[in-house]
């Protein structure tokens, strides 16, 4: 395996703290996104990679899109946001109510457009950290399955709104296996502008179901 770098492992390091920032009830785990994208260019340039190599590649997005079997990863999440859902209407509705409240300041029609901006804004910066920054570092010291694992609990701890247990628990049950699925398709393609794909596409459904129905 390669040596991962001192820059990196600081990169590393500081994301993986930030991840738990939440469990204290100070929300800036989200400065692990912006920590985790500024560690991604500086080491690109450090090392000097071309965008196929650095996991950041506009160019060839489409020849990844054409990758035999890609689609039906890019499109699971989008599943599993319907399960989670649906489940949670026969189930457990604080969840929803819980969604619902975070949200309800961008669940309108008349910010649709601004909300789909955003949340591909933000859907490519976290692939850029999590993805192309983190797990790819982790690539060069452990294999791909814990490397993918560890990525994302701490991707999913992140993503930590305190509350109550269950609804808690449930809710990062399925942020922590859509972010397995995004680690899969950026995977498969080392490129942070497909997992992005797979990542808003995830977003957007639940925004749509919440639109419609709420």
């Amino acid at each position: 395996m390669k040596n991962i770098g001192l820059l990196p492992v600081i990169g590393i390091i500081l994301m993986a703290v930030l991840s738990f920032a939440n469990f204290t009830g100070v929300t800036i785990a989200g400065l692990a996104v912006i920590i985790g994208i500024i560690f991604f260019f500086v080491n690109k340039l450090r090392e000097k990679q071309p965008s196929r190599e650095s996991g950041l590649d506009i160019r060839n997005v489409g020849r990844d899109l054409k990758q035999n079997g890609l689609w039906l990863w890019i499109i699971l999440p989008v599943g599993m946001n319907l399960i989670s859902i649906g489940i949670a209407l026969l189930f457990l509705p604080d969840y929803l109510r819980h969604v619902i409240t975070r949200t309800e300041a961008f669940l309108t029609w008349d910010l649709l457009v601004l909300l789909i901006f955003q949340l591909a804004f933000f859907a490519l910066g976290e692939e850029i950290a999590w993805r192309a920054f983190f797990q790819k570092q982790l690539y060069k010291v452990m294999p791909i399955l814990p490397a993918l694992l560890l990525s994302s609990l701490l991707f999913t701890l992140g993503h930590t709104v305190l509350g109550d247990s269950a609804v808690v628990a449930y809710d990062l049950m399925f942020v922590f296996i859509n972010s397995v699925l995004f680690g899969i398709v950026f995977y498969k393609t080392n490129n942070a502008w497909v997992s992005a794909i797979a990542h808003f596409l995830a977003n957007f459904s639940s925004v749509v179901f919440f639109l419609w129905f709420y």
